[in-house]
């Protein structure tokens, strides 16, 4: 995507032409998506969201439906921030909730410590699913060929699919997930790819991969529909309801189960961490902190003059890179020169492959709206 503009940066967030070439700004140079959300914060869903006591009668309903089950409903869990609070405040509030955690081979200690520490305390139950790393790995460098950006794709759909797997186990149709508007609604569309769509990454896989595909998980999109249409399963993003703030959230973590700051969002995660350091800017040209910072600007949880300071420091270079770029490497059994070549190659769009997409559209918006994405 290029069009020749003359550079120009939100005069409210840090968006800018750099990040996303058809940004628009209005006479105050205010960007399009601190104007959306604006607009979002004044609109029905979100009163809804943040009426009083609306969490507690969803809750009701949730542990009057499931009052014979061992479980009444089931939470993913990662290990940072969101996921954690959102776990804590969950059975403080009288849930009696699985935690559920992917394992795809890139966990950082930290994260393992943060997650058995937070779920003993709290005495949740942890159901951990581990993919083969082969199989993942193979996967994740099939990508890399393809030259596609959104990586994580693979790790974003496999948790929503061992999700909805676990919610027809379990016999619960809530599940909780740590999504949340305050950190996460500033986000240009061609940054990423829409994250449960498996036949793309089935074509992908199909002409770069050299396994086949048996542990990892993957949610068609009939069992999309039958889960939105018909078993009516409810992903609920809580901390929405909570006004969340991302600060006191993990000073609230920190003080009462010791659980550590990763530094950044989704840091959690060793891939996670290179893949936004070093392979967004390198290779994409996308620095995903403009996004997340803005996101938090607009929520008013930090300050304009507080990002600018953050967005400072050369993630590229800095030491932490540099360790996580051979850790990666080696862990994924490819030499430096391969991988150079690959950064260097031109992006190419998923749309290049098969998609639901492009085969579904229609009926992808409806279902989406239907499983409230």
């Amino acid at each position: 995507m290029e069009v020749d503009r003359i550079h120009q940066v939100c005069t409210k967030c840090i968006m800018s032409t750099n990040d996303d070439p058809y940004i628009l700004f209005n006479g105050e140079g205010v960007c399009n998506y601190c104007n959306s959300y604006l607009d979002f914060i004044k609109s029905d869903s979100y009163k809804q969201t943040h009426q009083q006591n609306e969490i507690l009668r969803i809750l009701d309903k949730i542990k009057i439906e499931n009052k014979d089950n061992k479980y009444d409903c089931i939470v993913g869990i990662s290990g940072g921030t969101d996921s954690a609070y959102l776990v804590y405040k969950m059975v403080e509030l009288g849930l009696r909730p699985l935690a559920i955690h992917y394992d795809n081979g890139w966990n950082s200690e930290a994260a393992t410590k943060n997650i058995e520490m937070l779920l003993k305390a709290l005495n949740v139950d942890l159901y951990t699913y581990v993919n083969d790393w082969e199989e993942f790995k193979d996967l994740q460098l099939s990508f890399f060929k393809a030259g596609v950006i959104d990586i994580e794709i693979l790790t974003d759909q496999a948790i929503v699919a061992l999700l909805y797997k676990m919610s027809i186990k379990y016999k619960t149709k809530y599940i909780f997930t740590g999504h949340n508007t305050s950190t996460e609604f500033v986000l240009p569309k061609h940054w990423y790819h829409w994250k449960l769509d498996a036949l793309n990454i089935k074509s992908i896989h199909k002409k770069w991969g050299t396994k086949k595909i048996k542990t990892y998980p993957l949610i068609s999109f009939l069992e999309q529909y039958y889960h939105g249409k018909y078993r009516k399963t409810k992903m609920i993003p809580m901390l929405d309801y909570l006004n969340y703030d991302k600060n006191e959230a993990q000073q609230t973590l920190s003080e009462k189960f010791n659980w550590k700051n990763y530094g950044a969002k989704h840091n959690e995660s060793i891939f996670t961490r290179f893949y936004q350091n070093y392979i967004l800017p390198v290779k994409f040209k996308v620095d995903k902190r403009n996004a997340h910072l803005s996101s938090l600007i607009c929520s008013g949880q930090i300050s304009r003059e507080q990002a600018l300071e953050e967005i400072k420091v050369d993630t590229i270079t800095s030491k932490q890179t540099i360790e996580d770029k051979f850790y990666v490497l080696k862990k994924l059994d490819i030499t430096e020169t391969v991988f150079d070549v690959w950064m260097k190659q031109k992006a190419v769009s998923h749309f290049e492959y098969p998609s639901y997409i492009t085969r579904h559209d229609k009926i992808i918006k409806k279902l989406k709206k239907m499983l409230g994405k």
